[in-house]
Formats: C-alpha cells, structure tokens, sequence
C-alpha cells in the first residue's frame, strides 16, 4: 500500500507483489474450502436418493391400503353400503387376506383393506404409462422390495369402539442399500359405509 504522501499525490498507488500473492492464497484457500463443504454436501444428497425414493413408496402403499374400504360385507356385496354389522351381509368380508383370485395389480384388484394384509415381501413394480403419452414404460424399481400387515387394533387414545373397528396398517419398504423404511396408519370402519 502506499504511505508516502509525494506517492499518493501523484496517483502511483497500488499494490505490492507480496500483498498480490497474500491475496491470493487467502482466496484460494477461502475457495477451496467452499468447494470442498460443496462436494460433500452433493455427494451426501446424492445417497440419500434410495432413502427419499423408499419412503416415497411406502407412503404411496400406505395411502393405496387407507384409500380402500372397510366394510362388513364383500365391497361387491349389494348390501355392503348399508349393513351395520356382519349379520347384514350376503356376502362377509374375508378375515385379513383377500379373495381367491384377487391381487395388487392383476385384473381382479383388492377391494378391501384387509386384503393387502400379507407377511410377505414383494417386490416393487410400477405400472407402465399408457403409450398416448410418448413416454417410454417405466421399468420396476430392482432391488426395493414391500409388505403390507393389516392388524386389528384398539388402541387408539381417547377414542370407544367395539373390536375390530380399526385396523393398524404397516407398510415396510427396504430400499437400495438394505435399509428399510416403515410407516403405519390406522383405518377406522365406519357403518353404514358409503363405498
């Protein structure tokens, strides 16, 4: 920096080369350091994508399974939105498996909540978009895998019903990196239902 005053009055200020060099490594240092916070923060997000993409299927399971009736008789059954208790129905709803013949995904689907009730893990498949869109068919997620239990319970808080009014539904994702993902819900019947 300049401190003589005859300099200064001349308009000749300016820097040295060892305050130019100073300046330099302090910037390169302060640089370094950002990118650096930069890159971890990137790398970071980046393995958290199977997590964030494990709970987005649980938590779209989990809305599929509260979405579905619960109902006393069959939801095909013609009493079915008005039976207020199982002597109502001609056809009962089965305990906590589904159908013959029904399935997830297949022409003949669940109708019922206590129909996705299974100990088993599957494995995750999307469905295909339809062709009108230009878009090609989405392919299954490999290697995430689900269950669905559907379990009466009674232990809401604050809340009298007779048993089996609600049903706690958990779903379990396991994701990429083998870590799992569980989230619960409860569904409650109402009677008569409106289907």
């Amino acid at each position: 920096m300049c401190t003589d005053m005859r300099i200064r009055q001349a308009g000749q200020c300016g820097l040295t080369l060892i305050e130019l060099l100073i300046f330099i490594v302090i910037v390169g240092i302060a640089a370094t350091a950002i990118l650096s916070v930069f890159g971890n923060l990137t790398r970071s997000s980046a393995s958290l994508l199977p997590d964030k993409q494990a709970q987005a299927i649980a938590a779209s399971m989990l809305q599929e399974v509260l979405a579905q009736p619960f109902t006393f008789c069959d939801p095909n059954d013609p009493a079915a939105p008005t039976a207020a208790a199982p002597g109502g129905c001609a056809v009962q709803e089965t305990t906590m498996t589904s159908e013959p013949g029904e399935t997830r995904t297949g022409p003949s689907r669940f109708n019922n909540v206590n129909d996705y009730n299974s100990g088993v893990f599957f494995p995750v498949v999307l469905p295909n978009q339809l062709p009108a869109t230009g878009a090609s068919a989405l392919a299954g997620l490999p290697n995430y895998t689900y269950r669905i239990t559907v379990a009466p319970t009674n232990a809401l808080p604050n809340v009298t019903m007779t048993p089996n009014d609600a049903l706690l539904v958990t779903v379990v994702v396991t994701g990429l990196n083998g870590a799992t993902v569980q989230l619960q819900g409860v569904r409650i019947r109402y009677a008569p239902n409106s289907i």
